[in-house]
Formats: structure tokens, sequence, C-alpha cells
């Protein structure tokens, strides 16, 4: 890995509009090259919208999804990659060759280069299913980079197995914060009057983005995916309306120890950008525990418990 400038963008998008959310990514990404950023990071489902999926039918889920790498959103991107010599992420719901649709991130490099991650952990919308890969791949930057989509980096295993695939970097796009929840000590709702009425009030709605729904909740698990692994992770979120809810934003870099690059609380579309030091991975924490693992003691971990539950089958009620 050589030294490298990033960003993170966290936008509002707009529910189902891929022209009004392809827009704002092109605009970003202009921003970006003009402070000469080489990869650049964009929400999960940025470009169709994500909550709203939830209600959809089937027919409707399948008016909106696309083919990926030969669809218009795609070559869009890819498109957009190469005018800007950048790689770009963002995401949207594919429809694959055999008829499945996905919660899928796409990442466009200037090289013509597409890469996809199809969500692991894919809950939103009952005639969406889960992708099985974990993804990790080399870019021209002369850096190996992962994705894992939202939920896929809840759940620590999966960060493991990228780091031990090779990843550098962790791209980790998200539609999170300000989500309900049955945990009484985790995130919770935004009231929409406060961002409503950010303009006039910013500091009530940017206390709730910095607190306990957003930020706080944040810092209580994303630098550790980051410090234990050894990886720079680059966290990309929506912001604003998203259905029902309010999404708090909090783009934020953060290095291989888990220490904050960069980071935003504003109540409104921004990118933050940061230049990764390729030094700091030679010897920190996360690489040189995962030096000293023992796996002949870890197989439990691959073993079924019988306390799995199935988060389609939890949100849904039926067998799909």
């Amino acid at each position: 890995m050589r030294d490298i400038r990033v960003a993170s963008v966290q936008f509002e998008h707009v529910a189902g509009d891929k022209q009004a959310n392809l827009a704002k990514i092109e605009s970003f990404v202009r921003q970006a090259a003009a402070q000469n950023v080489e990869i650049i990071v964009f929400p999960e489902c940025c470009i169709t919208g994500y909550l709203f999926l939830r209600r959809l039918s089937r027919e409707q889920v399948q008016a909106l999804a696309e083919p990926v790498p030969h669809g218009p959103s795609a070559r869009a991107l890819v498109a957009l990659a190469a005018e800007r010599h950048m790689t770009i992420g963002a995401g949207l719901v594919e429809m694959a060759d055999d008829g499945k649709m996905y919660n899928t991130y796409v990442v466009a490099m200037p090289n013509g280069e597409l890469q996809r991650h199809r969500k692991i952990h894919c809950f939103i919308n009952e005639h969406l299913s889960c992708g099985c890969d974990h993804t990790v791949f080399d870019t021209p930057h002369d850096c190996r980079v992962a994705v894992l989509t939202c939920y896929d980096n809840n759940l620590g295993e999966n960060v493991r197995i990228a780091a031990l695939k090779g990843a550098e970097i962790l791209l980790a796009p998200h539609q999170t914060g300000g989500c309900k929840t049955p945990s009484p000590h985790c995130m919770g709702v935004v009231e929409k009057s406060l961002w409503e009425n950010r303009k006039e009030n910013p500091r009530a709605i940017e206390a709730e983005l910095k607190g306990a729904k957003g930020r706080q909740w944040l810092l209580t698990w994303l630098p550790a995916r980051s410090h234990d692994n050894g990886l720079f992770l680059i966290f990309s979120n929506g912001v604003g309306i998203d259905g029902d809810e309010v999404r708090t934003g909090n783009a934020t870099i953060l290095d291989p120890y888990g220490r904050i690059l960069e980071e935003t609380w504003k109540a409104d579309d921004d990118m933050v950008v940061a230049d990764l030091d390729a030094r700091l991975r030679d010897n920190c924490t996360g690489v040189r525990w995962i030096k000293t693992r023992r796996p002949e003691l870890y197989g439990p971990l691959a073993v079924p418990t019988g306390q799995e539950e199935d988060l389609r089958r939890v949100r849904f009620g039926s067998d799909l």
C-alpha cells in the first residue's frame, strides 16, 4: 500500500429518483477531484434510496433494480471514474441474471474495472436476497480494498475475514443512526422537526447527530473494527430524511489504530477528506495481532450454536 487521499460523503438521497441522486454523486466527485482524491465512498443504496424499499412489492423493486455491470447507473459510475481518474463507490438495487435482486454496492475504478458487493446481511425488503461473498480486491491505487455494507460491519467475523484476505482499506457504506431499535441504549429515533428546522436551530439537530443516536453509538464499535484488524476505514452514511427516520450522517475516516482522521456531524450533505499514511499499517496493533493468531483454536466460530436467527425471518415473519 502507498499513501492515498480518500473521501467519505454523507448525503440525503431522494427515494426512487436515481437521476437526482446520481447528479449529487457527480457533484461531490467533481469537488473531490479538485482536492486530488483518489477513492471516494458514498452511502449504501444512495442511488435508489433505502428505507422506502421496505414497503415495495416485488414488481416495484424490479422496476427500480438494474443489472450490474451493464445497467445505466453502473455504466455512469464507470464513465465518471474514468473521467475523474478516481475510484467511486455507491449503492443501488441490483437485478442479477438469475432474477434475484440484491442490495449491491458498486465500486467503479478509473481503469474501467468494476467490483460489486452484495450485502451479506440484507433485510430491508423480503424480495431482496442476501449475498454470500466477502468482497476484497486490488485497485489501481496500489492498495487492496474490502467492502462491507452497513449491518455486515456489525459482525466482527466479516471484518476479520476481509483483513485475512489482505484488505488494507475497508469501505463501509451505511444507512444508519436515528433508527428505531428494541435496544434501550442503542440509537433511537430523531424527531423529524429537528431536521426540518436545522437552519433555524442547528445546535438542536447537531446534538442528536453527535449524541447517543449517532456518533456516540458509532464510537462504541466502529474504531474497534479498524483497530483490531489494522484497517483504514471509510465510513459513509446517509443523512437527513430516509422514509420515516432521520439518518445521522457522521461521515468518518479512521486510521488502523481506530483514531479518527476526519469526521463531520454537519446536519446537511457533506464530505470529509483525509490522507492515509501507509506507514501506519507497518507495525500497527491489528496487523500484529493477526500475525499471532492460533487458527487451530477457532473452530467453534464456524459451528452453529442453535441461537442463530435469520434477520429476514425476524423481520418478515416468513420462510424466505
